[in-house]
């Protein structure tokens, strides 16, 4: 997997910097777009959930370079979301959404390079997750 990690990671910590609770702001935008996807949520407290994204993010970020790791992590993740009820379909939902709260809070920083970074990235990601999933 070819994605420029420095540009992931730097306009990671750039929208985390203004706006520390940025998954918050992210479920924020992933129900009101898609308030389907709300009943999935249910097993844990909304600021649990957002950590754990939280948390899911930075680990992806920090092992950028990684594929091995990347692809266990990720395809295990996928299996589990399974058992959540996750569709193919709804990681679309999801990658829009995050696209979406990263543009806003990055505003006239969010160049054409950045969006297409983080494209490539989240397809990537939500491919090793499928991936895993279809393991189940």
């Amino acid at each position: 997997m070819s994605l420029d990690a420095p540009l992931l990671r730097d306009s990671f910590q750039l929208v985390v910097e203004r706006e520390p609770a940025i998954t918050a702001r992210f479920y924020q935008h992933l129900f009101a777009d898609y308030p389907q996807l709300k009943p999935l949520f249910h097993r844990n407290r909304p600021e649990l959930q957002q950590r754990m994204l939280s948390e899911a993010l930075v680990a992806v970020l920090d092992h950028l370079e990684d594929a091995p790791w990347l692809k266990s992590t990720l395809s295990a993740m996928g299996k589990k979301h399974v058992e959540y009820g996750v569709t193919d379909e709804m990681y679309g939902y999801v990658g829009a959404s995050l696209l979406k709260t990263f543009a806003e809070v990055a505003g006239s920083d969010w160049s054409p390079a950045t969006a297409a970074a983080w494209t490539a990235a989240y397809g990537a990601i939500a491919d090793m997750m499928k991936a895993g999933a279809r393991q189940s």
